[in-house]
């Protein structure tokens, strides 16, 4: 049996926030400094005006996604980790997307040369990362995401799988501590990729 990597896509795999930040500027006269908390807390108007409520926030994202996807640049060694990865594991990118953009991403990261099973998700991510893995026969399952409230839920949900804090964006990582629910925090694809392998090649479920 295979072992299986699910990854998440945003601030992993493909730069997001520098690029939804420059959107902002030119779009809705909006300065972004990501902080590590809710985007909306990160918004400042430049006409001195109210910051954006949580609701404007979620409709500019959705805004951004897919109509500005392009403007997203590749994690450096992202692809070339998967890719060495690929040859002995199943990889799933899961990412919270509405499921109107799932085809756009994958063609948006097979133009990084990035070619593997997408699935889109709102919420939390342990129960379709248990799902995932028990579509799979239960195998050695490392997950990845930057974002430690899914951390939590695959621990609820999936216990047994190992579980790698990585936040990719220079600028954001700093600002944000290590996920508690995560076995690892990983900000480069160089170690990650070699601390997954190692995951695998030990072939034992997260204690």
């Amino acid at each position: 049996m295979r072992p299986l990597l699910i990854t998440d896509c945003d601030e992993v795999l493909l730069h997001m926030v520098r690029h939804f930040g420059v959107w902002l500027g030119e779009t809705h006269d909006i300065d972004f400094a990501p902080n590590g908390g809710d985007f909306s807390t990160s918004m400042k108007r430049r006409d001195g005006g109210p910051a954006p409520a949580r609701e404007e926030m979620w409709a500019m994202l959705d805004q951004f996604f897919p109509a500005e996807m392009d403007r997203q640049t590749l994690v450096p060694h992202a692809r070339e980790a998967l890719a060495a990865l690929s040859e002995s594991a199943d990889i799933v990118i899961l990412t919270n997307l509405q499921d109107q953009c799932r085809q756009p991403r994958i063609e948006q990261l097979a133009r990084f040369g990035i070619a593997h099973r997408v699935e889109c998700n709102q919420g939390g991510k342990g129960d379709p990362v248990a799902r995932l893995v028990a579509e799979h026969g239960n195998p050695v399952t490392v997950f990845v995401d930057d974002l430690a409230v899914h951390h939590d839920s695959v621990a609820r949900h999936a216990p047994q799988v190992h579980r790698l804090h990585m936040i990719s964006e220079p600028a954001l990582a700093p600002n944000v501590p290590p996920a508690p629910a995560a076995h690892a925090r990983i900000d480069d694809w160089v170690a990650a990729e070699a601390w997954i392998a190692a995951r695998f090649a030990a072939g034992e479920h997260a204690a």
